[in-house]
Order: structure tokens, then sequence, then C-alpha cells
């Protein structure tokens, strides 16, 4: 840190200490921010605020051409960052307090940072996070696809390769070391990428048109789900907070629905049956998940001219649905007819 970063930094601690002593609880500054020497977060890079009255000391300014930021980041914050909910992980785990209201709020602070460092060693976090990133890729790209305009195809595509690489990022366990200075060098350090993911990156620096922007980026999600695919953690048992009886429940209450696929594929009927088909497959992927019961591919087996295999398929489908309840010593509800349910039941 050079001298003007250093007596800076001494102003805004000399400032908390006169003016804010209860109100403020850390200043931080971030290590590896600074470009071109430009002495960015050095000094100071944020505030976090401990009472209301503490938001009073933010303020921007220029010194020497450069702008500065000393900005409050809250409590509040700073977990969604350890979260990954918030994506300046930079602020986070490339942090260095320079000044404390006490070892309470410092040990709270590292206790964040912990928290941080945790998620990223989790698996199935990590996982989940690069899922929602991959999400939001796609989405851009259903924009991107309808998009004229020049400038808004390039950023969409730029903003895309981002929020894949955070995605990339996480499966490696790790964040944002200062993009700012390039994507390029940090991408390099990750031990696992998807295929071609660099290439696909420095073609689209290089790209000229539209067309090929829209292609890079197809190639790119492509090649990320495949990536992230391969990092899909396997699914654990539920443990005692997932209730069997309520998927006995679900089972009971759905099986009208594979009474009608069925009826339906032996009639032949694909509108019918194919949209019975997507609303069974929907409410199968979420037990599924729920119950641990693991992948359940129903419309990976529609044939428009074979109706026969999707209900095939469907049998199956049940059959595992009921050996997980059945299993657990939970007897379904089954009655030969309305007579044989009054008898039990009333």
């Amino acid at each position: 840190m050079n001298q003007s970063s250093k007596a800076l930094q001494e102003w805004a601690i000399n400032k908390i200490k006169t003016e804010y002593p209860e109100d403020i609880a850390l200043l931080v500054a971030v290590e590896g921010a600074s470009i071109n020497n430009d002495g960015h977060g050095e000094a100071f890079d944020y505030f976090v605020p401990a009472t209301e009255r503490g938001e009073e000391l933010s303020q921007t300014f220029i010194i020497d051409g450069v702008g500065k930021d000393l900005y409050p980041r809250s409590w509040e914050r700073m977990e969604k960052t350890a979260d990954l909910e918030d994506r300046a992980t930079i602020c986070l785990g490339n942090a260095k307090i320079v000044y404390s209201r006490s070892k309470e709020d410092e040990v709270r602070f590292e206790e964040i940072r912990k928290r941080l460092y945790q998620n990223l060693a989790d698996p199935h976090f990590v996982y989940r996070k690069a899922l929602e990133n991959l999400n939001v890729a796609m989405s851009l790209y259903s924009t991107l696809v309808f998009e004229e305009k020049m400038y808004n195809i390039r950023g969409l595509a730029g903003f895309i390769h981002y929020y894949l690489s955070v995605s990339v990022a996480c499966i490696n366990g790790t964040y944002d070391d200062n993009w700012h200075a390039g994507i390029l060098p940090t991408m390099r350090k990750w031990k696992a990428l998807p295929e071609k993911f660099i290439e696909y990156y420095e073609a689209l620096l290089e790209a000229t048109t539209a067309e090929e922007l829209k292609n890079i980026s197809y190639a790119m999600i492509g090649s990320s789900r495949l990536f992230i695919a391969k990092y899909k953690p396997e699914d654990k048992e539920p443990q005692g907070e997932v209730d069997f009886y309520d998927l006995a429940d679900w089972y009971q209450e759905l099986r009208t629905t594979w009474n009608r696929l069925y009826f339906y594929c032996e009639s032949g009927d694909k509108d019918a049956g194919f949209g019975e088909a997507c609303s069974l497959q929907s409410e199968l992927s979420i037990v599924a998940q729920e119950y641990g019961l693991g992948e359940m591919d129903l419309l990976g087996a529609y044939e428009p001219e074979n109706l026969k295999t999707l209900a095939k398929q469907a049998k199956g489908l049940e059959g595992r649905i009921v050996a997980a309840i059945e299993n657990r010593g939970i007897q379904i509800r089954r009655y030969e007819s309305v007579e044989a349910f009054l008898k039990e039941n009333s």
C-alpha cells in the first residue's frame, strides 16, 4: 500500500473513531482489487454499520482522477455473500479488516467468512448454486436469440459467459479472485473446465457478427450443462424429516392420473396421453427429489407411434413409488369396491 492509500485509510479510521465510534463495526479493505495501481480497495473498500446512523459514513469522491467509494455492507449482506447469493465474493474471501469496534465484531466476521469456505466445500451446495447460475445463463440466451441490436447481443453473450463462469467456479469450489482484471487468468487456474470452455470464450472475444455470438453462446451453454451434470451428487437417503405417509397420500391421490395415462396410451390418443404424461412427469420430478427416489424419467419414453412404450415406463415408475412406500411398512389404502371401503370405514 502506497503512502497516499495509507493516508486515506488513516483518515477513514480517524473519522470512525471520532464521529462514529459506536456506529461502525468494521472497516474492511479488499486485497488484490487494485488495477493498474489505482489503489482500489487498498485503503478501504467498505464498512459494516452497527447502527442506522452508521450508514451516514457512506460517501463517494474522486482523488487524482480515481473514483473512491466508501460504502456499507450490512451483516445480512455479508451472510448472503457467504451463501453465494451476492456476487461480490472477493469482498469476503479477500477481505482484510483494517478497523474493528470490538473483538466480537471480528469474530462474527470471521465466522461468516468460514461459512463461505464451508459452503464451497459442500458438493450439494455448489452443485445447486451451479445450476442456479446455469439457469440464469439459459434465461439470458432465450432473450439473446431474438435480439437484433449488436450492442445488446454482445452484452448478453458476455453475461451468459459470466454466469456460466460462476457455475464452473462453484463446481471448482472457489470464487472469483478479481474478474475485473480479466477472466482468462482465473479460468486457467481451475482444475476442471467444460469442454472447450476457454476456447469458446476466446472465440467470443474475437467474434464480429451476431450469428457468431449466438452460436458461441449456445455452444458454451451446451458444454457447461454436460460439465455440471457430471458433478451431480448422489441423492441422499431421506432422513426423519421426510414423511413417507405423505408420499402414500400423494400416490393415492395421483393414482387416477396413472389410470388416465394408461387409458390414453391404450387408445392411441397422443394428444391426451402426452398432456397427462407431462403433468405426471412434473409431479414425479418433485417427489423424486424430495424423497430421494433417484431420477424418474417418464417423458423420455414417449414415442408418438408407440404409446405402449410410455405406458410400460409409467408402470415401472409406479412400481418404484409403491415399493418406496411399502418397504417402509406403510400400507397403501386400496379397496376392491365401495362396499369394501364402507365396511372398513364405517
